[in-house]
């Protein structure tokens, strides 16, 4: 392969989804697959999804929560169940197209896995002993998109995590509600350096059969919010669908409160988007399975010395997944360029003029800021590195989603804004037909309602009837 056809040849701000694309085929992070909707995810991909599992892992069983495995079919029946939810759904059922010899019922390939889960806590819940029930799973689903799909973003099988708790109170349920959501805003500031605007989804948005939603949103720098993992109270209405009830400590039979959560693979999606330039992928250190990668410089006269002094470097920097490349059917100029296109954090060029010294040189991914280290030095000028770059990466994209959201005081403002591509703040009335009537003439839709705010007296941005709380507007992968 070609230096010049291994390369980004579109600009991310001139041509952002070709770029985008560009980035996820030649990083090798995904390919197309051979029926449209799908993808084939590759290992360096993959890679960074066994990382956020790992992270996340840690989190959840930190909390009691537990992993378990619940199958792929679901009886339409248990659709039938929650009547909001199976409304909500039914446009992305895939139905399994063949003789079900076991019953006359049809089965749907999960789109999220709720009505089979909660047939299962019928038969495990009898007693408030058996409470809190907190179980997750990581898993793929499958929704029939009739959208545009683009790789990692809005796919027809994605994989996931989804958790699925019952509590014995409300408040129980509250609270962990909210929990959930605040680890998933640790997890995409401290994990990939991304920044989330946390908030309620209004009930048009919220998620089918739900109490209330839960969201973090993201802004991707083409202007369009993306959300990053939802929290639900589902209320007590699943529960009373499948017969999920226990004796309290009086001996009195009540109905529990559950919860849902979960974040997908669209969270690589927005790594590469946020983070990557035109040279390829830019990969927070922390996410980065290899952070480091080690190209030394060859010549006839030096090479067994420089290969034998730079193993000796990879081998100090093995903590840090370090690799190191002695292929020497590439010069070092194209392994420059397929580990920048790659996105590995740090690149240490070595050769005999820096052993000579007994130094070598660091290059940051992200800035392409070069300097000069002792060998004796070199690990924790690394580690230092690497949070520089996590600081760095997430401070950016900071300023960027906070420059790029205003408050719109009237509808002309709202409109000049949302055609900017960004995301604004203003007063709603929250009405699902007012929220309609916007989607309808501009494209954008509700991304949350934010944490924190104070109550407002307000007209309506596009109704003008009165509004007490002020909501996030953008348009939206």
């Amino acid at each position: 392969m070609q230096e010049k056809e291994q390369g980004i040849t579109e600009k991310k701000s001139e041509n952002f989804s070709e770029w985008y694309n560009q980035v996820i085929l030649k990083a090798e992070l995904a390919d197309y697959a051979p029926v449209r909707g799908f993808m084939v995810i590759r290992p360096n991909a993959f890679a960074l999804w066994e990382g956020i599992q790992a992270h996340f892992n840690q989190v959840i069983k930190g909390h009691g929560v537990r992993n378990a495995y619940f199958p792929l079919l679901i009886p339409e029946s248990f659709f039938k169940k929650e009547a909001e939810h199976a409304e909500g759904f039914a446009p992305e059922l895939a139905w399994v197209d063949g003789e079900n010899k076991d019953s006359d019922e049809r089965v749907a390939i999960r789109p999220t896995s709720e009505t089979i889960i909660y047939d299962s806590y019928s038969k495990w819940i009898r007693s408030w002993r058996d409470l809190p029930l907190r179980i997750n799973q990581w898993c793929n689903v499958l929704r029939w998109e009739v959208k545009q799909t683009k790789l990692f973003l809005r796919t027809r099988e994605f994989l996931w995590q989804e958790g699925h708790c019952v509590y014995a109170t409300k408040d129980e349920c509250d609270t962990e509600t909210r929990l959930f959501i605040d680890e998933y805003q640790k997890m995409c500031e401290e994990l990939l350096a991304i920044p989330v605007i946390l908030g309620k989804k209004t009930d048009a948005e919220k998620f089918a059969g739900a109490f209330y939603t839960f969201t973090i949103e993201a802004l991707m720098p083409d202007g369009k919010a993306l959300q990053m993992g939802t929290s639900h109270n589902l209320g007590q209405g699943f529960a009373k669908a499948f017969g999920i009830n226990f004796l309290d400590r009086n001996e009195k039979e009540q109905l529990p409160w559950q919860s849902s959560w979960g974040f997908s693979t669209r969270l690589i999606g927005a790594v590469v988007m946020v983070h990557s330039d035109d040279k390829g992928l830019v990969l927070p250190p922390r996410l980065a399975p290899n952070k480091v990668v080690i190209v030394p410089i060859l010549f006839k006269d030096s090479k067994e010395k420089v290969l034998k002094k730079a193993r000796e470097i990879a081998g100090k920097l093995k903590k840090f997944g370090a690799i190191f490349d002695e292929r020497d059917s590439y010069s070092p100029g194209w392994k420059f360029n397929e580990w920048e296109l790659k996105g590995i954090p740090i690149r240490i060029e070595f050769g005999p003029k820096d052993m000579e010294k007994g130094s070598a040189v660091l290059v940051r991914r992200d800035t392409g800021e070069k300097e000069v280290v002792k060998l004796d030095k070199i690990d924790k000028r690394v580690a230092e590195l690497l949070e520089e770059i996590h600081n760095g990466l997430l401070a950016k994209a900071t300023k960027f989603l906070e420059s790029n959201t205003i408050k719109a005081k009237d509808w002309s403002e709202f409109q000049k804004a949302i055609e900017a591509r960004k995301m604004v703040l203003v007063p709603f009335c929250c009405s699902e037909a007012c929220e309609e009537d916007i989607k309808d003439e501009t494209t954008a839709s509700s991304r949350c309602i934010p944490f924190g705010q104070k109550p407002v007296k307000a007209k309506c941005v596009k109704c003008g009837k009165p509004a007490d709380k002020l909501v996030y507007f953008a348009k939206a992968y």
